[in-house]
Order: structure tokens, then C-alpha cells, then sequence
């Protein structure tokens, strides 16, 4: 499951690829400073380009949170969904019928961008975390669905089964997010789409030969280290692997 992201692209960087603007430019100093590693668990702020002004960039906080929850339970229902997986991925085998899903498939998708997200490989009981990236450093788009709950956006990251590359290094889960290209970016959020053609969007595979992977430092999933540094980015070997990308 996606849980952990990169975000290091300049808010300038990301209009142009995406042809959007920021919504205020009083968030520029915020979005501006790279985050090399994000946990979803601690629910950061994250951009997103929402279906309703899908003309902006704007703040979201990463875990959906029910229509009918007012802003004020927010915190409480994080802690209360955290045994679910905190709202953070949704299975989007299961997005036209799901109590929080359904109700915001039609009408709130969203894009979020990332610069990389990083996915565990399952090896003799430890897990070694492995980061994606576009080859040339590009913008991912994630595809994703979202709430607005009182002033606050809240959102979440689609995830499928997993295409070879990622099962091979997602091997215990079998998932990945849904990345969309930059043909199905503008689509995805067109409001006319039908449930057939959300459908056609999520099951089209992101070409694999555009993604770089590699592994990186354990200390990813350490919550004794601080791995929000640069460093977490950086390739770390692990013989014992025998994985070669």
C-alpha cells in the first residue's frame, strides 16, 4: 500500500507541469520546502488538484475522512480509523460501493502530485523499503479521491493490483497506487466521466519503463530516526536481495 511519499517539487514546477495555479500564494513558502519523506500516518498536508477547481493546487490533509464528520472530529476519527489503514489508500475494486467511496467517486477526484513514493519488500520477516521515481525526475500523478470537510480537503491515494515490476517489489501486499499519465490527467477529471470510464482510467497501467526504483536506508520505517533528510532518497544496496535495478 502507498503510505509513505516524496514531495520535493517547487509549487512553480508543478503549475507548469500540470498547467494549474497555486490556490494561495501565501502557501508558496510551505509547498516550496522539499519533503523528502512523508508518513501518511502522521496525516501531513499534501497538494492536490480536486475535481471540483480543477484549475488549482490546493492543501489537502492525506486521509479521508467521512462527509458527514464535522472538522472538529477529524483527529478523533483518525485515531479511530487508524486500525483501517487511517483513510490513507483506498481499494478502487471497491470505490462505487464503499460507504466513504461512493459518495465522492462521481464528483471529487483528485490528482495528487509527488515527486516519489516508496513501497516495502518483504525479505526473511525484515522489510526493505524501495523508492519510485519518475526516470527523468518528472511529477508522478496519483490518482485520488477526496472529501471536504468543513474549510479542510481531505484525501486519499487509489491503489490496484499490483503490475510485475511493482509485485516483484511489493511482494507480501501485491498493490500500487494508480498513477496516471499525462494523457489521463486531464481525464481523470472531467466531470462527465462515467463509472465505465473511471474504471477504463484506473485498470490502464502507468508504463513501467518510466519509472526508476531502487532501495533505500531501513531507518524509512523507523520511528526513532528522523527520515525526512535528502539522504532517504538516496540508493542503499542490499546484497542479500539479489534484486537488480
Amino acid at each position: 500500500m502507498c503510505f509513505h511519499t516524496s514531495t520535493t517539487h517547487k509549487t512553480k514546477k508543478l503549475e507548469a507541469h500540470y498547467k494549474v495555479k497555486v490556490s494561495d500564494d501565501k502557501l508558496r513558502p510551505i509547498f516550496d520546502k522539499p519533503n523528502y519523506h512523508l508518513n501518511g500516518f502522521a496525516h501531513p498536508n499534501m497538494l492536490v488538484i480536486p475535481q471540483e477547481k480543477a484549475d488549482v493546487l490546493a492543501p489537502g490533509v492525506w486521509g479521508i475522512v467521512p462527509n458527514n464528520k464535522s472538522s472538529d472530529q477529524i483527529r478523533d476519527y483518525y485515531k479511530e480509523a487508524v486500525k483501517y489503514g487511517g483513510g490513507l489508500n483506498a481499494r478502487s475494486e471497491k470505490i462505487f460501493n464503499h460507504f466513504i467511496y461512493s459518495s465522492c467517486v462521481m464528483e471529487r477526484r483528485c490528482i495528487i502530485p509527488v515527486s516519489g513514493f516508496f513501497e516495502p519488500h518483504d525479505h526473511n520477516k525484515k522489510k526493505y523499503p524501495f523508492y519510485f521515481r519518475h526516470a527523468e525526475k518528472k511529477p508522478l500523478a496519483l490518482a485520488g479521491l477526496y472529501s471536504v470537510i468543513g474549510t479542510y480537503i481531505t484525501f486519499t491515494i487509489l491503489t490496484k493490483e499490483a503490475t510485475p515490476l511493482f509485485a516483484e517489489i511489493h511482494n507480501k501486499k501485491n498493490r500500487q497506487p494508480v498513477i496516471l499519465d499525462d494523457t489521463l490527467v486531464d481525464n481523470w477529471l472531467l466531470p462527465e466521466l462515467t463509472q465505465n470510464d473511471i474504471k477504463d482510467i484506473v485498470n490502464t497501467n502507468y508504463p513501467e519503463e518510466e519509472l526508476e526504483t531502487y532501495s533505500v536506508s531501513r531507518s524509512l520505517f523507523s520511528p526513532k530516526e528522523d527520515s525526512n533528510v535528502e539522504t532517504i532518497i538516496e540508493k542503499q544496496i542490499y546484497p542479500e536481495l539479489g534484486l537488480e535495478f
